[in-house]
């Protein structure tokens, strides 16, 4: 435990599913009586963010957890225009959990970051509809379709900084911490076990059954819902601060190797071995080369404004779509944070 109650300038990444991690991150941070005094965030980490800013937190994290497979391909709302997704039904039950409320009524002060096409820049929500904010920050390029406000067509802040520790620089706390949810190198975590009641499962493969006897094709198109293709970067030298655990940054990356075929194994030199055979849509390709830049642009984030503590998730223990998996992430971002706190205190 610290010796006095620390403010905590916090730091949200993105990386889809896996941001339900930064949940549990939360809970460990105040169970050790550190004060999150501000908050940034980006995609996930935006809505995350948002809801705990809200104080809203335990709330949403009972109606994640509450769904299973069906629920969440019940949550889909097929667009035909940029975006796979709506997104209506997914960001209106975070309104109804929220509720109506603007970014300078929030009980600390808030950042979400999107990227406006239109103007090529990054846009930072500090005031203003605090929904609009998250759905903006959230809208990922080919999933949800993006949030136009007149002239600006705004898409997922990711695409341009998917870890903003620069917005609460400023914010003079005594620690800045930030959640990476695109590190390539945390080996020895897995996701935990967590049994979930036979009928959740039974229930979906019931109806991808179903689906698979009469439309083949639609059964692709779900379970390609739940698809996502893990990293195959190599990871590099780790940062000289000790606060930072292990990652990769730029200035130490070693020259790329030669070009391997989808799905074939990396090499000796520690990257991830990849169980899949490369992308199986359009949809798929393009959200694997959005994650692969995702994990460039963070690397160069952490290299220029080192956070005091970074908790490192690692991307392969969840794949993007799977956000019916919201228990065993919220455990596993508990884990990981609690193992990274407890070296920081000790030192």
């Amino acid at each position: 435990m610290p010796a006095k109650k620390k403010r905590v300038a916090l730091v949200l990444g993105s990386g889809g599913a896996r941001g339900y991690a930064h949940i549990g991150v939360i809970e460990e941070i105040e169970r050790r009586g550190y004060d999150i005094a501000c908050i940034a965030g980006c995609s996930m980490g935006a809505v995350v963010g948002g809801v705990y800013a809200a104080g809203k937190l335990p709330e949403y994290r009972r109606w994640i957890e509450s769904l299973d497979y069906l629920d969440v391909l019940r949550l889909v709302d097929v667009s035909f225009r940029l975006g796979a997704i709506r997104g209506e039904k997914v960001f209106g039950q975070i309104r109804k959990i929220v509720g109506e409320i603007n970014i300078e009524d929030l009980r600390i002060p808030y950042t979400a970051v999107a990227t406006d096409l239109t103007n090529q820049q990054e846009i930072w929500f500090q005031e203003g509809c605090l929904h609009q904010a998250m759905r903006a920050s959230a809208a990922i390029p080919s999933l949800f379709t993006p949030v136009v406000q007149g002239n600006r067509t705004l898409v997922d802040g990711g695409l341009l900084n998917p870890l903003p520790i620069v917005p609460v620089v400023s914010s003079h706390c005594d620690l800045i911490i930030a959640v990476n949810l695109n590190s390539t190198n945390q080996k020895h975590y897995t996701l935990p076990v967590i049994e979930r009641p036979a009928a959740f499962k039974s229930r979906f493969d019931s109806l991808m059954t179903s689906l698979g006897s009469h439309l083949p094709f639609r059964r692709r198109q779900a379970e390609q819902i739940l698809r996502i293709e893990q990293n195959v970067l190599k990871p590099a030298a780790a940062s000289a601060n000790p606060w930072l655990g292990d990652i990769s940054l730029p200035m130490g990356e070693q020259p790329a190797a030669a070009p391997q075929a989808p799905g074939a194994p990396a090499s000796a030199t520690g990257s991830i071995i990849v169980d899949n055979v490369g992308p199986a849509s359009l949809l798929d390709l393009i959200n694997q080369s959005f994650e692969v830049m995702q994990t460039s642009l963070a690397q160069y984030k952490i290299a220029g404004y080192p956070p005091d503590i970074l908790i490192n998730v690692p991307k392969r223990v969840c794949r993007f779509f799977e956000f019916y998996k919201a228990p065993e992430l919220i455990a596993l971002g508990r884990q990981i944070a609690s193992d990274t706190l407890d070296q920081y205190e000790r030192e």
